[in-house]
């Protein structure tokens, strides 16, 4: 029974140790938990064990621990949980160009005050700088300020 007791307090701290580096890395609750677990399994093996053997067990609990933990790194499990493209984007992302001060179009929603509109021959989402524009409405594009469209 000791030995069960012992194997388990140290395989639940090994394991909450590794889910810490995998699964959740930067909150170290999990991996002090389990550092805890293992440590009381530890202390639980010097009580039960002569001195000899439970510094075996720890010996043995250490390199489990950290040829697990050398082992999450090699494996390539963090390709599954690393990010492998980067977000692009910024202020500007283009899909004003071609659009003009003193172009026309027509409300294609109720613009009240955000609302789409076709100018040329794409829709656009546009704000209104008088409030609300009915839809089927003539507008007029009156300023571009980086991705917003102000009609009237």
């Amino acid at each position: 029974m000791t030995i069960i007791i012992l194997s388990t307090l140290l395989l639940i701290g090994l394991i909450l140790m590794v889910a810490e580096v995998l699964f959740v890395p930067g909150t170290t609750v999990v991996g002090v938990f389990g550092l805890i677990v293992s440590i009381v399994g530890i202390v639980y093996a010097f009580i039960s064990f002569d001195s000899g053997t439970a510094w075996l067990i720890s010996g043995i609990a250490a390199l489990l621990n950290l040829a697990a933990i050398v082992y999450s790194f090699r494996s390539g499990v963090w390709n599954k949980f690393s990010l492998k493209e980067t977000n692009v984007g910024g202020a500007f992302d283009g899909r004003t160009v071609g659009l003009q001060v003193g172009m026309p179009g027509k409300s294609t929603s109720d613009i009240k005050p955000i609302g789409k509109a076709l100018i040329g021959e794409k829709i656009y989402e546009v704000k209104s700088e008088s409030g609300f524009i009915p839809v089927g409405s003539d507008i007029i594009v009156i300023k571009i300020l980086n991705n917003k469209i102000i009609v009237k």
